[in-house]
């Protein structure tokens, strides 16, 4: 499974809402200034966070958005999911049903599940289970310290220019 470039600007840019004062929303124009990207492609991916509630929209003048929930309730999945759809990644077409090698009614029946499908999902529930145990924070918590002085203190300073 392929993830859109989507997912990785919407990780990138709910990162930097973290250090955002209480209470304080932010404009996407502000958001896509930092990744240097269009306020255009940002929106509508902050449209799809809205929506999965990761996210609320603040009306009016100094309008904008703010994390709707805490940064430790914000798992990587939970984002993913916002993003990409809540689909299993395999799509099982039965093909076992129409192959002439596998039509034997003592091995293979609709009481017998596909093997290949119960592995396929076995391994995609161990991909996301790994993805709803990283939040938001913890990614904030490993990678904030290991920024320079100068990195920390430009942060803090736009954070603190949002209006």
């Amino acid at each position: 499974m392929q993830l859109s470039n989507s997912v990785e600007h919407a990780l990138h840019s709910l990162f930097y809402m973290i250090d955002l004062p209480k209470n304080r929303s932010i404009s996407i124009k502000k958001i896509a200034e930092i990744h240097n990207i269009q306020d255009a492609y940002l929106s509508k991916i902050f449209s799809k966070l809205r929506k999965a509630g990761i996210v609320r929209s603040t009306p009016g003048i100094n309008g904008g958005y703010e994390l709707a929930k805490h940064p430790e309730d914000i798992s990587f999945w939970d984002i993913i999911e916002a993003i990409e759809g809540a689909s299993s990644f395999f799509q099982c077409a039965e093909f076992r049903e129409k192959n002439m090698f596998e039509n034997d009614p003592s091995v293979f029946n609709k009481e017998c599940p596909c093997l290949i499908k119960v592995v396929m999902l076995e391994a995609e529930e161990a991909y996301r289970n790994t993805l709803r145990n990283k939040s938001l924070l913890w990614v904030h918590d490993q990678v904030r310290p290991k920024f320079s002085d100068q990195t920390k203190k430009a942060i803090d300073d736009w954070a603190k220019a949002i209006i």
